[in-house]
């Protein structure tokens, strides 16, 4: 693909194997950007979600990692240097999502969700940033609406989230002088995986319905909205959250 906002860029997104980061690396890839793609278990979903980047044209790769570890980690960003000699773009979209009632919460539940939700967010900034040269990059983080508006049985995943967005902004500050830019979007109701489960209940259907465009989220939705994050348009955007939720309630 050529012609795009992203052309001669290079990105890597975690965690893309299928819903939003399997979007996500369609369009940045759709925009010119070679995409490396990180997956922790769906390796034959990844195939395909490079195969069908491939066949529209575009540039891509898939790299298994568990992004609890960091030696995979460093893995993960060598591969994207051995093949395209650079990094510009890194979306911190790989998360574990769990919920459990407070009586239920024990170390071994916090520990699976902050270490990838939160320790691999922080792992994976401080590993982009030290590769990114002197043009500078873009990092977005995939927070939730749950960071500011939890809900039951969610308090360690909400938590997480609402690291995420924390880590945003301290590293926006940081980073800037760098020409890096650190934002996060933060989705509501999107029709993945994860909550297909939960979609048919009637209290989510009221929230769907309640909120200001009446419908479920699309993964594109969020796609689309980092893809403006990663692209030149974004230049002077940085410690933002970016809310993408269809006016959730």
């Amino acid at each position: 693909m050529s012609g795009g906002k992203l052309d001669g860029k290079v990105a890597i997104v975690t965690g893309a194997s299928r819903g939003i980061g399997a979007a996500i690396a369609r369009r940045l890839a759709s925009d010119g950007a070679a995409v490396v793609l990180s997956y922790a278990r769906e390796e034959k979903a990844a195939v395909e979600v490079v195969a069908a980047i491939r066949a529209a044209g575009g540039r891509a790769s898939a790299v298994r990692v568990d992004l609890a570890d960091l030696s995979q980690m460093a893995a993960l960003f060598d591969q994207a240097a051995a093949e395209h000699g650079r990094l510009d773009i890194l979306v911190n979209n790989a998360a574990v999502y769990s919920t459990r009632t407070l009586p239920e919460v024990d170390a071994a539940h916090y520990e699976a969700i902050f270490d990838v939700n939160v320790r691999g967010v922080l792992l994976a900034t401080q590993e982009a940033a030290r590769r990114m040269g002197d043009a500078g990059g873009r990092i977005i983080n995939v927070s939730s609406i749950v960071a500011r508006s939890p809900r039951p049985t969610g308090s360690v995943y909400s938590a997480s989230k609402a690291a995420i967005e924390a880590l945003t902004r301290c590293h926006a500050a940081e980073l800037g002088r760098r020409g890096i830019t650190v934002n996060a979007v933060a989705p509501g109701l999107v029709d993945t995986d994860m909550i297909s489960p939960i979609v048919g209940l009637p209290a989510v259907q009221g929230r769907i319905k309640a909120s200001a465009l009446g419908r479920l989220g699309e993964p594109a939705d969020v796609a689309d909205a980092v893809a403006f994050l990663a692209s030149d348009d974004a230049r002077w955007v940085t410690g933002h959250i970016l809310e993408v939720s269809g006016g959730a309630l």
